[in-house]
């Protein structure tokens, strides 16, 4: 059905008169005449009872006028969020992020985000970096803050932060007296990790760390997330390395120290898909640079 033949009926239910109508339509009668001869004919409904002295709508016509309306305005709302979806100001993203990357810059990122683009729906999903880089890959998520990266298809990245390695001990321990310790000094000490099969990257580097100075950990307990490797930590089961972006988990019955040895980097990395929801993810870009401008690198 022709759009302008719902245009030309509201305003002839609406004025009741033909020559209005077409007056308001800038139209001639004739033509809008036929044009409802032609939609009574179309819907197989009459619409409008008209002699020579008036129009008036039929209860099926009142009906019909209800539903052209409603049709109209539903069209310019299906526009108009067209429009808006094309310009990223709205949308749907969902991000996936590992619990350490919760500190200041995720959080300023989400904050200018939604100051800037409050239409866009944010999902947000706290992952481990494996549980990410499949989420990616199947589509799952959009973008993902992570610990680590693998070459993959539709799949860009860039590296967000950089941060240090910190020891996490128990308030009560000798060494949590000292300003900074010594990676040797936690040869004998039990710890507390994260697990290699979820991040062998991250795992590694710790276990490299350690290794450079002699010191090989007797891991005696694994846990996913560095809210619980902390927690654990201050039930005094053990000693962990953490990125020092945890230390803002502040918790009492645990201490950070950092390291007298020189730590390895550790790279706090963003990955998004390249083939989905591209204008939300400009957006969602164009902030990440305002708010953490570091440059660009793809797989």
């Amino acid at each position: 059905m022709d759009i302008r033949k719902l245009q030309y009926f509201i305003a002839v239910a609406e004025e009741l008169h033909f020559s209005r109508a077409a007056q308001k339509l800038n139209m001639t009668q004739p033509p809008l005449s036929q044009q409802m001869k032609e939609l009574e004919e179309e819907i197989g409904v009459k619409l409008l009872e008209r002699n020579k002295r008036q129009v008036r709508l039929t209860p099926a016509g009142a009906v019909f006028l209800e539903e052209a309306k409603m049709i109209l305005a539903q069209l310019e709302q299906s526009i108009k969020t067209t429009q808006l979806t094309s310009q990223g100001i709205i949308g749907q993203l969902v991000i996936g992020f590992v619990d350490s990357a919760a500190g200041d810059k995720l959080v300023h990122i989400l904050k200018a985000f939604r100051n800037q683009f409050p239409k866009i729906q944010l999902t947000l999903c706290e992952m481990t970096s494996a549980e990410q880089w499949l989420a990616l890959r199947d589509g799952t998520i959009h973008v993902g803050f992570l610990r680590f990266i693998e070459p993959a298809q539709h799949i860009s990245y860039r590296t967000l932060a950089s941060e240090s390695l910190v020891a996490v001990l128990p308030e009560e321990h000798p060494l949590a007296k000292l300003p900074e310790i010594s990676i040797r000094a936690l040869e004998l000490e039990p710890f507390i990790l994260f697990p290699r099969h979820l991040g062998a990257s991250f795992h590694d580097l710790i276990i490299g760390f350690c290794a450079k100075y002699g010191v090989y950990p007797n891991v005696v307990q694994e846990a996913t997330q560095m809210y619980t490797i902390v927690n654990l930590v201050a039930a005094n089961l053990g000693i962990s390395i953490v990125p020092s972006s945890v230390s803002v988990f502040q918790r009492s019955g645990v201490v950070y120290r950092s390291f007298k040895e020189s730590v390895p980097p550790v790279p706090l990395y963003t990955a998004w898909r390249t083939d989905v929801n591209k204008a939300a993810l400009s957006a969602f870009h164009r902030i990440m640079e305002e708010v953490a401008p570091i440059q660009h690198e793809s797989i």
